[in-house]
C-alpha cells in the first residue's frame, strides 16, 4: 500500500522524492534530540490508549517524519505488540533483523500507507498532495491487520494537501477504525483544518539544540571542517535537514553574498543585486538546491532582524561573523524602517517566492523583485 501509483522505476522514483545525499526518514533509525516526544508516544502505548491520530507538528527538518517512521516500525514489527519476547518495550527501537522491518523500510510493508506528493502526467513531482493521492486511504486504514496487530498510515506533509485532499483525510478521522493509526507530519499546523487538529492529539517537536545539530553534521558530513559545522548549525535554526541542504548546495557563500547585496540597502548595487539573481536562471538540481537555500536563508535572516527589534541593539546575532558586511546591518537597517515595515515586505518576499514555483515564474525576475521589496521598505 505503501508503494506510489506510478510505472517508474522505484529507485528512479525515490530519487525524485528524496532528491538528497543522506538517507530518508524511512531508512533512518536513530533519532536525536526527541526523547520527550518518543516518551509520549511510548507511555501511550504501554496504558492501552494509543490515539487514532498524532499530529506531529514543528519546523521542517527537524525530525517529525523520522519520528512518525520510527513509530511505524514500532507497531508494525511486533515491539508494539508486546515485544517480541514478553513484557513492555523500553523505547522505539526496532532491531534490523525484525519481523517486517525491510519491508517497512522499504515502503512495501502491507499494514503501511505513506501519503505523500506523486508524480504528476509531466513526470515530475506534484506541488501539492491532490485528491486522488488520498483515494485508498480510507479503505487501508478499515481492513484487518495483514501481519500483526496494526495498521498505519503516515501523512508527509500534511502542509502539502489542497483543501479537497485535506477533506478526504477529515471522512477517514471522523471515523476512526480499530487497531489503525494515522501519523500526520506538519511544519504549520495552524494552516491545517480546524477540525482535522481538533481530532488529533498534538505532538510538538522543538528545534533540535546546537550540540545535536552539530553532532549529527559531524556524522553526516564528516569531511566538513568543524569551523563550518558551527556556521552551519546557527544558520540552521535547529533543523539539522536544513544544516545538510544548506552544506550540499554551498550555502555559505550563497549567504554572504545574499548579504553583500542586502548591505547595499537602500539605494541596492543593481550590478551586484543582477549577478546574483542570475545564479537563480539557471536550471537542474544545483541551481534548485540554491534557490531552496535562498527561501531558508531570507527567512532567517528576516527572523535575526526581528530579533535584534525585540532585544534591542546588544543582542548577539545569530549569524554574526559570518558575513563581514552584516557588522551593524541589523541595526542600521532598522534604523531606517520600522520592524513592522520589514515584515510587511517579508510577506511580499514570501509570497512572490511561493508564487515562482507554484505557477514556474521566473525565478531571476523573483529575486529582483524581491530585493526591491525590501528596498521600498526602507522609503
Amino acid at each position: 500500500m505503501a508503494r506510489a501509483r506510478t510505472s517508474v522505476d522505484p529507485n528512479e522514483l525515490e530519487k525524485l522524492e528524496w532528491p538528497y545525499d543522506w538517507p530518508p526518514p524511512w531508512r533512518t533509525a536513530r533519532l536525536l534530540g526527541h526523547e520527550q516526544a518518543e516518551a509520549a508516544m511510548l507511555a501511550a502505548h504501554r496504558r492501552g490508549r494509543l490515539h487514532h491520530a498524532w499530529l506531529l507538528a514543528g519546523p521542517r527538518g527537524i525530525g517529525k517524519a523520522t519520528l512518525a517512521w520510527r513509530f511505524a516500525r514500532f507497531l508494525l514489527c511486533g515491539q508494539g505488540g508486546g515485544g517480541l519476547f514478553g513484557g513492555e518495550p523500553e523505547g522505539l527501537d526496532v532491531a534490523a533483523d525484525a519481523p517486517g522491518r525491510s519491508l517497512v523500510d522499504a515502503r512495501s510493508h502491507p499494514d503501511l500507507f505513506h501519503l505523500r506528493r506523486t508524480l504528476g502526467d509531466s513526470g515530475r513531482m506534484r506541488l501539492e498532495i491532490a485528491v486522488d493521492d488520498v483515494r485508498g486511504l480510507g479503505a487501508f486504514m478499515h481492513m484487518t491487520p495483514a501481519m500483526g496487530q496494526w495498521r498505519v498510515a503516515i501523512v508527509d506533509a500534511a502542509d502539502e494537501m489542497n483543501r479537497n485532499s485535506a477533506n478526504a483525510v477529515l471522512k477517514v478521522l471522523e471515523e476512526p477504525p480499530p487497531n489503525a493509526v494515522l501519523l500526520i507530519v506538519a511544519h504549520a499546523p495552524g494552516r491545517l483544518l480546524p477540525t482535522i487538529r481538533s481530532r488529533c492529539r498534538r505532538l510538538v517537536l522543538k528545534p533540535l539544540a546546537d550540540d545535536v545539530v552539530v553532532r549529527l553534521l559531524g556524522e553526516h558530513a564528516p569531511q566538513m571542517p568543524a569551523e563550518e559545522r558551527a556556521v552551519l548549525t546557527r544558520l540552521s535554526d535547529g533543523s539539522i535537514g536544513r544544516a545538510l541542504e544548506l552544506a550540499n548546495a554551498g550555502s555559505l557563500a550563497l549567504y554572504r553574498e545574499m548579504v553583500g547585496v542586502l548591505a547595499t540597502l537602500p539605494e541596492l548595487d543593481m550590478v551586484r543585486l543582477h549577478g546574483f539573481a542570475e545564479r537563480f536562471a539557471r536550471r537542474g538540481e544545483e541551481a534548485n538546491a540554491d534557490w531552496r537555500s535562498l527561501g531558508y536563508l531570507l527567512d532567517g535572516w528576516i527572523k535575526g532582524l526581528a530579533r535584534r527589534a525585540a532585544l534591542g541593539s546588544d543582542s548577539p546575532s545569530q549569524s554574526a561573523g559570518i558575513a563581514p558586511a552584516e557588522a551593524g546591518l541589523h541595526t542600521r537597517l532598522l534604523a531606517a524602517a520600522s520592524l513592522d515595515r520589514w515584515m510587511e515586505a517579508w510577506d511580499k518576499v514570501a509570497l512572490l517566492l511561493s508564487r515562482a514555483d507554484a505557477v514556474n515564474l521566473d525565478r531571476k525576475q523573483t529575486v529582483l523583485g524581491s530585493f526591491l521589496e525590501f528596498q521600498s521598505a526602507m522609503r
